[in-house]
């Protein structure tokens, strides 16, 4: 069964860190790049952050570098996106999302498999 599945959002307070996890079924996991990208109320789905199939190549959102940090568990097939500092405009929903090759990329239509997602809400 093909499957992406978020979890670890949640309400926290500006400045306070927060760990999203997403598992994936072996099949979807396995020689995919994986992505991160979140969706605020009335706006689009963005970029947050993708990591290759081995995990040796990573990029994030400019805006994002050196708060967010995108990593996978291919023992575990789970990827992680630590987000540390977090500011009330991190507030979204968060969608893990598996890509439709190895390599890293940003573009939402590159991504084959999708998350229902996990609520972030940072309050000031």
């Amino acid at each position: 069964q093909v499957q992406v599945v978020e979890s670890g959002g949640g309400l926290v307070q500006a400045g306070d860190s927060l760990r999203l996890s997403c598992a994936a079924s072996g099949r979807i996991f396995d020689r995919r790049a994986m992505g991160w990208f979140r969706q605020a109320p009335g706006k689009e789905r963005e970029f947050v952050a993708t990591i290759s199939w081995g995990g040796g190549s990573t990029s994030y959102a400019d805006s994002l570098k050196g708060r967010f940090t995108i990593s996978r568990d291919s023992a575990k097939n789970t990827v992680y996106l630590q987000m540390n500092s977090l500011k009330p405009e991190d507030t979204a929903v968060y969608y893990c999302a598996a890509a439709n090759g190895p390599t890293i990329r940003r573009e939402v239509s590159e991504y084959r498999y999708w998350g229902q997602g996990t609520q972030v809400t940072v309050s000031s």
